[in-house]
């Protein structure tokens, strides 16, 4: 099982259908193969995947001049309550200083309960974008803006 086989697999544990955050293989594919776009993936230990583990969470980041955007963080269903979500966006803080980042963000559908655990490792919101996600039902929700200086 190759790295982006483990990454969709926790994408399609991880994801209510209800919320269509989910990416698909092909947008995951696309997104890899540009030059500044990564994953990072841990097992169920909070470790590196290794050739024969499982992933038990990732992050995919977009990296730009001085700064990188969390596109995407998850964790499997059976390895949540463990820690593994903040031990992945602590990588993915290291991996953005690393690249020279001064400054990270994400953005979030309003009613995400993730906002907790984002707002306790430093990110605070910035801006709002208005009705724009919708649910499988076709109900509108606001996008919100979140950012952290490193």
């Amino acid at each position: 099982m190759n790295e982006i086989d483990k990454l969709m697999a926790v994408m399609d544990a991880a994801f209510d259908p209800h919320w269509r955050e989910a990416w698909t293989r092909t947008q995951v594919e696309g997104s890899l193969a540009l030059p500044h776009t990564y994953a990072l993936l841990c097992n169920p230990q909070g470790g590196a995947v290794g050739a024969d583990d499982e992933a038990a969470g990732f992050v995919l980041a977009r990296r730009a001049p001085g700064e990188e955007e969390l596109l995407l963080v998850a964790v499997h269903p059976d390895h949540r309550g463990k820690g593994l979500g903040r031990n992945l966006l602590e990588q993915f803080f290291e991996s953005a200083r690393n690249g020279g980042a001064e400054q990270v963000f994400l953005e979030m559908r309003a009613n995400n309960p993730a906002e907790r655990l984002y707002r306790a490792v430093g990110f605070e919101p910035i801006g709002q974008r208005p009705a724009y996600y919708r649910t499988l039902d076709g109900k509108a929700l606001d996008a919100i803006t979140f950012g952290r200086k490193l």
